[in-house]
């Protein structure tokens, strides 16, 4: 019986799925129809513009996101719905104008922009109801799953209680352990997900091993060699299953496509956003006559030390450290800057004269990451490609987000490069300007602890 209410409930939401891409493809469709006739017609410009729609639809839904509900809140989901639509419908919208050109290219024209923008603003409404019923539905239909989380100290509890209570629909925490605990897997049984946060490999394999044998969904952070396991291959030595992880850099054909795209990117991003450049650069001169560039020491590969360029946003002469909540060493325009990231559109120059790549490790400064290297000597391998304006630690993480989680980010880019991966992470960043905590700084307040850390006793552990 459970069984087949599975297969009813995935088939449910597949067609609910299907229904929405088919909405939002048609809105456009009837919307640009009324002043293109042949895409509601049996015609080849139906055929065509549907395909591509199709196409070009499935490829966005691929870098930003799907109609994923009850995985995600609703929000990302329509900001990444809302994205790929906009592409998909520029893309598709001057394919239709470039078939509604006649004869020779100087009878290109715009048309039917008014209708463009209907189409998009109903799609919107489509999206926002039908995520934000979506998931309403799904958290009717499932109860927040019952989570036990193990961990190693009050530290590591507090960081992952941090990510798991933003999702408070769809996990709910139930009880709290000590990995060192001899009883542990017997007080695991009950639990229907298990959370494991910084756990030593040896002790995460047998717990891992257990949640598998005992059907338990499980989380677990990425140490390196999961990483470099992900990115090997399977290899069949003999009749002998193996992974095999070859060295690898970047070969010569994608630093070219690479430095290329760097180079054509800075230029045209540089033109088509000078009026934004001259304008925070005013506001930053006005605002208190002080220098407009930010200037500072930062490391990218092979440990080189550049200069790196952003909009001043903070007062002069004040202490260098990494910002906190309310830090008024801030300036006004410096608030709006950073809420937008536009304080980081100088390094565009950075890109152009090569100390920095579009995409890769965000630049540390060169304290932190002798600092960060101490503490966690991986935090070199990042060293080993350059420096990027944006990435995966820059567009899931946050301003805030721990040393080790941005280096598993950044390690994931730099073992599965690919040429493909750095697109998608440039479509992707348009997601950041749109997540209100992406630039949330440290906060010194630790006083308000949900869930208290006990460690196990000695008689557990011996």
């Amino acid at each position: 019986m459970k069984r087949n209410l599975k297969k009813f409930e995935t088939l449910m939401w597949m067609l609910i799925k299907w229904f929405v891409y088919i909405c939002v493809m048609m809105v456009f469709m009837i919307q640009l129809s009324k002043e293109n006739e042949p895409l509601m017609k049996l015609s080849r410009t139906m055929g065509i513009t549907l395909s591509t729609y199709v196409v070009v639809g499935l490829l966005f839904l691929t870098i930003y996101g799907r109609y994923d509900v009850g995985r995600r809140k609703s929000k990302p989901i329509i900001f990444s719905l809302a994205l790929a639509t906009l592409f998909t419908d520029i893309i598709v919208y001057l394919q239709l104008m470039i078939m509604n050109t006649i004869t020779t290219i100087d009878q290109f024209k715009f048309t039917s922009l008014d209708h463009l923008a209907v189409a998009y603003i109903i799609q919107l409404v489509v999206i926002i109801v039908c995520v934000y019923a979506g998931n309403e539905l799904f958290f009717l239909m499932h109860k927040p799953q019952k989570c036990y989380v193990v961990t190693g100290s009050q530290a590591d509890l507090n960081a992952i209680v941090r990510g798991i209570s933003k999702y408070r629909k769809q996990y709910e925490i139930v009880e709290v352990y000590d990995y060192r605990d001899k009883m542990l897997l017997r007080k695991l049984k009950e639990a229907e997900t298990v959370f494991l946060y910084n756990i030593p490999i040896q002790q995460r394999c047998e717990l891992v091993s257990f949640c598998y044998k005992t059907r338990k969904n499980v989380y677990f952070n990425p140490e390196i060699e999961d990483i470099i396991e992900t990115s090997s291959e399977f290899y069949i030595l003999d009749d002998i299953s193996m992974l095999n992880y070859n060295v690898k850099g970047l070969t010569m054909e994608q630093r070219i496509f690479k430095r290329s795209l760097d180079i054509g990117l800075s230029l045209i991003m540089g033109i088509l956003l000078s009026p934004i450049l001259i304008i925070s650069a005013i506001a930053v001169k006005v605002h208190d006559g002080g220098s407009v560039l930010f200037k500072q020491d930062r490391a990218t590969i092979n440990g080189k030390v550049f200069q790196v360029y952003k909009f001043r946003t903070m007062k002069e002469n004040v202490e260098n450290r990494s910002v906190t909540e309310d830090d008024d060493r801030i300036t006004k325009p410096g608030k709006i800057l950073r809420k937008f990231r536009l304080d980081e559109l100088p390094q565009l120059l950075n890109i152009l004269k090569g100390d920095m790549s579009f995409v890769g490790p965000r630049p540390e400064m060169v304290e932190n990451v002798e600092t960060y290297t101490g503490e966690l000597p991986e935090f070199q391998y990042r060293l080993r490609v350059k420096a990027g304006l944006t990435g995966y630690a820059q567009i899931s993480g946050k301003y805030n987000t721990t040393p080790k989680d941005k280096l598993m980010m950044d390690m994931m880019y730099i073992e599965n490069y690919n040429v493909f991966k750095d697109i998608q992470l440039l479509f992707q960043t348009a997601l950041v300007l749109l997540k209100a905590d992406s630039t949330e700084a440290f906060s010194d307040d630790e006083s308000n602890r949900e869930y208290v850390f006990v460690e196990a006793k000695e008689e557990e552990i011996g």
